[in-house]
């Protein structure tokens, strides 16, 4: 007999759940809603027990419980596939060509450029992201943006929880054509549902990505401010960084007080990043299923000060490298020269032992008796083969140790345990 699929709140107290939303337009917003949990992460709520078919389509689309990898049929022609990094038909340093976007976008302003010239030359009518929300600063949403100006507005690195394909389904109601743009987690919970929907195969024309460090709680944006004397009521500006590159963290309250922090003050050490479980097990946060990923290149993983902005970018497919060369065509991207897979590793160390050690990390959580991702063609056994036994020995004891401590699950979310609730 086949396995039963997971439930909402099985794939949520697993710590499989990120948060996307996607799951909301599957089974309906009457039936699925959204909740801040204290631990200051968004997770889904069914407002009654789901049927077994319906946890079944949320399975099937669910980037928590299945995450494949890049499909052949979509490679660059040139692309080569790294055991690590997946395909790509070349690696370049690039930046923004305007040099408003390099400024204020993380890094050097790849993504935002990338979504101006599809809005601009009308290849899409708009791009999905995700932006500070308008009414709460420190917390972020999903954002549909038709112009340069919106999509400018919204650039910048958002480290808190979001759910930016709550309204996915909605939006493929409208026929339009669009792009979206999002965490790597994001990007594969889209491609999940193209394998079943037509409409999303036709109309969702590029998926870009961010090479992504892992998601933050809530919780680490409000320790920021409880250090700085501030309430979330009072913020008019919450901004991770930017405006630079990295730019600094910036908060501001609508009385005109300011408070500033240095990235690697809140950044260097990884242990403090407050990850969500979910990021601690990621099979691809690299983007491997985007058309084009961009990443912070910083030699020997971080910042060392603030430069002009610059991205790794990592082509994937022929529909990318179509975009990519247009846009330099046009300016709207500058390439300031090439780069590797290897340089890469240097760029992004911790990606590459995360990569290396996810298979373990798995067998770890199997023992344990949580469940685990579907993860065809990432090739993470391969990869656990070339490490030595006593990594992933380590590894595995040290997921199935946090495990048992709960560290890998989350508390069941429900509308009456929220965020500010006591």
């Amino acid at each position: 007999m086949s396995k039963a699929p997971l439930s909402v709140p099985e794939i949520v107290e697993a710590g499989l759940c990120m948060g996307c939303g996607l799951c909301h337009g599957v089974a309906g917003g009457d039936r699925i809603g959204f909740v801040m949990t204290p631990e200051g992460r968004l997770r889904p709520v069914a407002r009654e027990a789901l049927d077994e078919s319906t946890n079944a389509a949320i399975n099937a689309v669910c980037p928590g419980v299945r995450v494949e990898g890049p499909e052949p049929a979509r490679a660059a022609p040139e692309a080569e596939l790294d055991p690590v990094w997946g395909p790509a038909d070349g690696v370049v340093i690039a930046h923004a060509g305007d040099e408003e976007v390099r400024y204020k976008a993380a890094t050097g302003g790849i993504l935002t450029a990338l979504g101006q010239h599809l809005v601009e030359t009308g290849e899409v009518e708009f791009v999905l992201h995700v932006g500070a929300s308008r009414e709460a600063p420190m917390r972020s949403e999903a954002r549909v943006s038709f112009d340069r100006a919106s999509l400018l507005a919204g650039a910048s690195s958002r480290y808190g929880p979001s759910t930016p394909l709550h309204d996915f389904h909605a939006l493929l109601d409208r026929g339009r054509p669009f792009a979206v743009v999002g965490k790597p987690c994001d990007i594969t919970a889209v491609r999940n549902v193209m394998r079943s929907d037509e409409r999303a195969r036709t109309l969702v024309r590029y998926c870009l990505a961010l090479v992504c460090g892992g998601m933050s709680d809530l919780t680490k944006s409000q320790g920021v401010l409880d250090d700085a004397g501030m309430k979330e009521s009072e913020l008019g500006l919450f901004r991770y960084r930017g405006h630079g590159n990295p730019g600094p963290l910036r908060a501001e309250t609508v009385d005109g007080r300011a408070h500033e922090e240095e990235y690697n003050a809140l950044w260097g050490d990884e242990v403090g990043w407050a990850l969500q479980p979910r990021c601690k097990i990621c099979p691809d946060a690299i983007g491997e299923v985007a058309d084009i990923a961009a990443a912070d290149c910083w030699p020997g993983g971080g910042p060392s000060g603030e430069d002009a902005g610059f991205n790794a970018v990592l082509v994937r497919t022929a529909r990318g490298r179509e975009l990519f060369d247009a846009a330099v065509s046009r300016g709207d991207i500058v390439v300031d020269r090439t780069s590797s897979f290897r340089e890469m590793d240097d760029f992004q160390p911790h990606q590459v032992t995360k990569k290396n050690a996810v298979w373990a990390r798995y067998a770890g959580m199997r023992a344990a008796g949580l469940p685990t991702p579907a993860t065809p063609r990432l090739r993470i056994e391969g990869l656990a083969r070339e490490q030595s036994l006593s990594f992933l020995v380590r590894e595995a004891r040290g997921a199935r140790r946090r495990a048992h401590a709960g560290r890998l699950g989350e508390p069941p979310a429900s509308f009456e345990r929220q965020w500010g609730c006591t």
